[in-house]
């Protein structure tokens, strides 16, 4: 279950009962993971689309990690 509330988002993790508060780039991650199989590469095409991520290789480093992120919490899963 996802909700905004003042420029957050809570997403709500239904195994673990937990729910967690996330700002961007979170909720921007999970909508494209949601409508794409994507890479990490393809990540970065489809939000760089849409936002000026900088620096190609920064922004692909920093996106692994808060996929990385996802992934530990449970939010997200592999492909």
């Amino acid at each position: 279950m996802v909700r905004s509330l003042d420029g957050f988002t809570l997403l709500y993790h239904r195994p673990s009962g937990q729910t967690h508060l996330v700002a961007s780039p979170v909720p921007e991650i999970i909508q494209v993971l949601q409508k794409v199989d994507a890479d990490i590469s393809t990540l970065y095409e489809v939000l760089a689309h849409d936002f000026d991520l900088g620096d190609r290789a920064e922004a692909i480093a920093e996106l692994t990690h808060h996929v990385d992120a996802l992934v530990a919490l449970g939010l997200i899963r592999p492909a």
